[in-house]
């Protein structure tokens, strides 16, 4: 392994440790802020950093200039309607249950791939989606059975997980059309913009004065969110994906310490399992996907 490797390894990892940063600052803000309203502050705070790091690379404001303005439109929408649904999934779930459910997103992937782009359902995807839905029923049947209260609430967190994780999956898919003539930097701002205007829409449905502890979680969400999607692109310049991939799913681990760390939360033996096979049928997923193509 080269220094260049090295370098794209460890701003790889640094992304996950941002993410997991932005979702901890989420999860603590969400008792206090509506959610349209740590929408809008993360993305208006995420801009700081990602106007500063394409005005450092000689993209700003050139860079954004678009063929493809109804594409970026589209991928933006299913972004930030993946946002909202994120964040929901935060305010109901512990850190490492929604990261869990993010990591379903290859195998919506892989489905709609499947159904609407031609590309082929090969045994490793089936194999992926499958032990996915095995562990969602795996975290979700003791919490069936338990029936209301608390349980209620973690049932409808997972629903959103899953939405989230099938927004992510076609946002994805569009990602990798527009990247064929959008630069990275155009993608990520336009969904950024788009995301901030729809947590504004939400303002007449009663945003509140935070205090200055949940304003400092709001701040540091945009940042920590802004940081981590630069640190991934520049990741990408250095080394190739199929050499950061298996460092994507250290962000689980990221999430378990922030649980145990800021919530001393303890996962039930099942929701553990659960865990497990689902970032077995994500790694499956993922790394059949960057071989397979449509075919000939």
């Amino acid at each position: 392994m080269n220094d260049t490797e090295t370098k794209g390894i460890t701003l790889r990892i640094l992304s996950g440790v941002l993410f997991t940063g932005m979702a901890l600052c989420v999860k603590m803000a969400s008792g206090h802020a509506p959610l349209g309203q740590i929408v809008f502050a993360r993305s208006f705070f995420a801009l700081l950093p990602l106007v500063l790091f394409l005005w450092l690379r000689g993209e700003w404001p050139n860079g954004l200039a678009t063929q493809r303005p109804f594409g970026h439109l589209m991928r933006s929408a299913l972004g930030a309607a993946g946002m909202f649904a994120s964040f929901a999934t935060l305010a109901r779930l512990s850190v490492a249950e929604a990261t869990m459910l993010a990591y379903l997103s290859p195998l919506f992937t892989a489905l709609i791939a499947a159904a609407f782009l031609s590309e082929r359902l090969t045994r490793g995807r089936i194999l992926g989606i499958g032990l996915g839905l095995l562990g969602v029923a795996l975290a979700t049947g003791p919490q069936i059975w338990a029936g209301q209260g608390a349980a209620e609430t973690s049932l409808s967190g997972y629903g959103l997980g899953l939405l989230t994780a099938l927004l992510t999956a076609l946002a994805l898919i569009m990602v990798r059309r527009l990247s064929q003539t959008e630069t990275a930097g155009s993608i990520a701002f336009y969904f950024i913009v788009v995301s901030m205007l729809g947590g504004l829409m939400t303002l007449p449905y009663g945003w509140v004065w935070t205090d200055e502890k949940t304003l400092v979680f709001l701040v540091l969400s945009g940042l920590f969110g802004g940081g981590a999607h630069i640190a991934m692109t520049l990741a990408f310049r250095y080394a190739e994906a199929s050499r950061l991939a298996p460092f994507e799913y250290l962000a689980l681990v990221w999430a378990f310490l922030a649980d145990q760390i800021f919530f001393a939360t303890s996962l039930p033996l099942t929701t553990l399992a659960a865990i497990g096979v689902i970032l077995v049928g994500s790694i499956l997923a993922a790394a059949d996907g960057r071989g397979a193509r449509k075919p000939a």
